[in-house]
């Protein structure tokens, strides 16, 4: 099997690729990411010698349509994804995850190739703090961020090229992912490389927000599952019932590091700030057969911890422009 998967040097996409090299030893892999600040060469070093990187955008047509024109199935992660970021410039928002994601469907369209669409729950807006109401594949769209927008028009572009066009694609809306290679912009690998700092972390607002984490190795098995097995035209909601408020992430994590549960600052929350995800993955579950792996929420972060311990030399040289872009607005 030949594997396009696009956005590969970044977060999810890189352990994606990781796994597949791992996994899948008959496929034959190559990477197209524009290698952003989000997207890292040295996140693919383990298999540097097993996979093609490409580096270029998306929504360059003609390299776009050459690497598709030579895959079997296209794995789309790429996308901008930082919210803050999108606040303070939806324009690369618009660019890559809006006419990037159109320009990939048309390549797609043309040589009839599989399409795996990679989104996020965030498209659904937020829940209420109280209740057990979840996400569900007919959820209606509410986004609240310019990142959210973008991606909810993202995936309605796949359901369009579906439906107008037969375009072989399915779409995935994942919860909050955790683990190796996340950009320590995120919220949980800031926490973790302040605390080997001996930073006091910060938390938005109160920390009453709920997040629905799962292992971004689980994650990554669920979109295989898809690939496989899904029905085509279908979306599925991909989650590990892993609800945690940030308040109770930050002292999960001040307990791996042996510091006080209370060893933190508040500051001020992020315009928009949705509530709370949930999702229902039932449809995956019952339909594709698939299970999580990391269902102790506290291992895995500390494993995670572990991770990034032993990876100091990939997130250092971006820790103190990081730590800056955030100082400078009082976070």
């Amino acid at each position: 099997m030949r594997v396009l998967v696009t956005g590969g040097a970044g977060f999810i996409g890189a352990n994606f690729v990781h796994q597949t090299v791992r996994t899948r030893p008959d496929a034959r892999v190559t990477v197209l990411d524009a290698l952003t600040y989000a997207g890292d060469r040295s996140s693919l070093a383990p298999v540097a010698d097993q996979v093609e990187l490409v580096e270029g955008s998306i929504a360059d047509a003609d390299l776009v349509d050459r690497l598709v024109a030579d895959a079997d199935v296209v794995v789309h992660f790429a996308a901008e994804s930082h919210n803050d970021n999108s606040l303070g410039d939806p324009s690369p928002f618009v660019q890559t995850n809006l006419v990037g994601t159109y320009t990939l469907l048309e390549a797609a369209r043309r040589h009839d190739v599989r399409f795996h669409h990679i989104s996020t729950d965030e498209v659904y807006g937020d829940l209420p703090l109280e209740g057990d109401e979840k996400f569900t594949p007919t959820t209606p769209y509410n986004p609240s961020s310019p990142y959210s927008s973008t991606k909810a028009g993202s995936d309605l572009l796949v359901r369009a090229w579906v439906r107008s066009f037969g375009l072989r694609a399915t779409i995935s809306n994942c919860s909050n992912n955790y683990g190796p290679y996340q950009h320590i912009e995120k919220f949980i690998p800031r926490q973790i490389t302040n605390l080997i700092d001996g930073v006091r972390p910060r938390l938005y607002g109160a920390g009453l927000n709920v997040r629905d984490w799962i292992h971004v190795e689980d994650h990554n098995t669920a979109v295989w599952a898809i690939i496989d097995r899904g029905t085509i035209g279908e979306t599925y909601l991909i989650g590990a019932d892993g609800e945690t408020s940030n308040l109770d992430v930050v002292r999960t994590l001040l307990g791996v590091f042996g510091r006080e549960a209370d060893d933190f600052d508040h500051v001020a929350d992020r315009p928009g700030h949705d509530l709370r995800y949930a999702i229902d993955a039932s449809k995956l579950r019952d339909e594709l057969g698939w299970t999580p792996r990391y269902t102790d929420f506290a291992a895995g972060l500390a494993a995670t911890v572990d991770w990034y311990r032993a990876n100091e030399d990939w997130w250092r040289p971006h820790k103190a422009a990081v730590e800056a872009k955030y100082a400078a607005t009082g976070q």
